[in-house]
């Protein structure tokens, strides 16, 4: 099980999604053909997935053996992967996004240096690296809503791929953050659901939302866009309490 994330995601976005994956495992495929890592002495840093339509996405030779899920998945959700999604075989790699590592409909792989190769998407002003960053979203109450006075559900799902979720925080209108309810964990490569009961009161009000993962790490208040290896910020909703 295994939550994908796009770099393009903006803060609150819908290009995150989870799924469960069969195939083989990346790092003992790379074995096999007598792959090491550069901390074991591997002259390559970077490894580059071609696909049948010209895409080429490079990613960290040391991440993808690691010891994460990293794989060649051909299967999704118990069926054959679909061509949506890379029929018949592509890669997923959780902790990083989808542009340095999640090529789909794969070709061939090659090793290289990152000093040597520059991917598709680097060439295009984006990081050579992007581990994906913590973030949360409210998906409940939807912007705008009018629900009515009391106690109303605030929700959503927060994500940390490959570092796991260990506090989500919701607060009213800039006042003290409240700790909610989390889901329990599937695996720390997922997304976690989160709720908070809200005793709301009548008028506009922002609800806003932050994330903690198992490192210790919470998410930054500073806005910034998608380039160049995601966008950072707490997601917020205004609603209309009727």
């Amino acid at each position: 099980d295994i939550t994908l994330t796009c770099v393009s995601n903006e803060v609150g976005g819908p290009y995150v999604g989870n799924a469960r994956w069969i195939g083989v495992r990346l790092a003992d495929l790379l074995g096999e053909a007598g792959v090491e890592p550069p901390s074991k002495g591997g002259p390559a840093d970077q490894l580059v997935a071609r696909s049948v339509d010209g895409m080429a996405i490079g990613s960290p030779v040391e991440t993808v053996m690691d010891g994460r899920d990293a794989m060649l998945a051909l299967g999704m959700n118990g069926e054959p992967l679909p061509f949506d999604h890379g029929f018949p075989v592509r890669m997923v790699v959780p902790g990083l996004y989808g542009y340095v590592s999640a090529c789909k409909w794969l070709q061939d792989l090659e090793l290289t240096t990152f000093a040597d190769y520059d991917a598709y998407w680097v060439k295009r002003s984006w990081s050579r690296r992007a581990p994906i960053k913590t973030e949360s979203r409210i998906d409940t109450p939807r912007p705008f809503a009018s629900p009515e006075p009391g106690v109303v559900p605030v929700a959503g799902v927060a994500w940390a791929q490959h570092r796991g979720i260990a506090r989500v925080e919701v607060r009213v209108d800039g006042g003290d953050w409240h700790t909610a309810r989390l889901a329990a964990q599937d695996t720390k490569d997922t997304w976690r659901q989160w709720v908070w009961e809200w005793r709301a009161t009548t008028g506009s009000h922002t609800l806003e939302v932050r994330a903690t993962d198992l490192d210790g790490y919470t998410q930054t208040e500073k806005r910034v866009g998608t380039v160049p290896d995601g966008a950072t910020g707490w997601h917020s909703v205004v609603v209309d309490v009727t």
